[in-house]
Formats: structure tokens, C-alpha cells, sequence
């Protein structure tokens, strides 16, 4: 599953030649602060986007906070070293859960390893997942289709993931895998990160 921690993942950066003052923006510039802010809340719901919290990157590609919030969603702006353009908000009972991802792969953690690190420390009650339903929102698009510059976005697709942790497919009525277009399924089930897929 293609999640918010992907466009959080540390990646090579491409450096193209090209020094004109007007040539095309390219996706490992970084965005200015508003744009940044502006991206990452077409992640949202419209009716809650004026009260996200935000976190974006600094100049020297760290991530840090943009926008104090004043509701329940933190929301992330696209990593300039990740390919495409990828940004998500979640509930922010998620965010013990995201960070620790972020800081285990930044130092190199990732695939099955992190999966089981991260389980380790939920049984060990060193990291808290959420008690109830927590939603995360991933909006992406092809990198050529997102404009740095603006924050504009052609042909974006918003996925949804309900994090619900040790559900099945028995205590959901929810099937592994989904048998029509858009219908909900259960990943991860019986985990620690088991989640409702939802692809429309």
C-alpha cells in the first residue's frame, strides 16, 4: 500500500542543468512556505482545510512546522527528494505512529524491518496507536502533473485509509481484497496497522 509515510521517504535527488530565470519549476525545488501549505491541505476535507496543522521543509529539506492548527488533522507537504507529488493528512492520534516511521527510516529502517520495529514497540507500549478509527488522506499525482512554483495540481487522486488497529476481516464484515471498483477492504489484518482501504 502506497501510504503517507511514501512521501516522507528520504530518495536520491535528480539535479537537471538549465540556469534561465524562466524555465519549467522541477520537483526537487522546493516550494515556497504558502505553496507548500496550500498543496498539502488539497489532502483535506474542504470544510476543514482552513484549520490543519502543517509541517513542510526548511531550506535545508527538513521537515518543520509551517502552520499551527487549530483542529484535529495534521497535514504533510510533499517531500522534494520523493518522486511524484504526495501529500496526506490524518488524525492526529496517527502522529506517535508517523513519526516514528519517519525517524526510523531516516536512519535506514524500512520494508518488513520497519513493520516489526514499529509492532515491537506498540506490544512494549512504547508507542501508542490510536483507541478508535483514525483517518489518513493521501492526495498524489504524477510529478509532471504538479507545478512547485504554484502549488497547482492536474489530475490528482484522493485515496482514504482508516487505521483500526488488530480489526479483521471477521469483526469488520470487511474483505482482504476488494472484488469491485472503490470498494472498502482491510489490510494488515489483525496487526497493528490494520486499516480500511478505500480506493474510488
Amino acid at each position: 500500500m502506497k501510504v503517507i509515510f511514501l512521501f516522507i521517504a528520504g530518495i536520491h535527488v535528480f539535479y537537471g542543468c538549465n540556469s534561465k530565470n524562466d524555465s519549467p519549476a522541477t520537483k526537487n525545488e522546493l516550494s515556497s512556505a504558502e505553496v507548500q501549505i496550500k498543496s498539502a491541505l488539497l489532502a483535506a476535507p474542504l470544510e476543514k482545510r482552513d484549520s490543519c496543522t502543517v509541517y513542510g521543509y526548511s531550506a535545508d529539506k527538513q521537515l518543520i512546522l509551517l502552520r499551527k492548527g487549530t483542529n484535529e488533522l495534521i497535514c504533510l507537504a510533499d517531500d522534494p527528494d520523493s518522486p511524484d507529488f504526495s501529500v496526506a493528512c490524518y488524525y492526529k492520534e496517527l502522529e506517535p505512529f508517523m513519526q516514528r516511521g519517519r525517524e526510523l527510516r531516516k536512519k535506514g529502517v524500512k520494508d518488513q524491518e520497519l513493520f516489526d520495529e514499529r509492532e515491537k514497540e506498540v506490544k512494549a507500549g512504547t508507542l501508542q496507536m490510536p483507541k478508535q478509527p483514525a483517518t489518513l488522506y493521501v492526495y498524489s499525482a504524477k510529478e509532471q502533473d504538479f507545478d512547485p512554483k504554484t502549488g497547482d495540481v492536474k489530475n490528482g487522486y484522493l485515496r482514504y485509509v482508516i487505521y483500526i488497529p488488530y480489526a479483521t476481516a471477521a469483526s469488520t464484515g470487511l474483505p482482504e481484497k476488494p472484488s469491485a471498483d472503490g470498494m472498502p477492504w482491510i489490510m494488515n489484518p489483525g496487526t497493528y496497522r490494520a486499516h480500511i482501504m478505500i480506493n474510488p
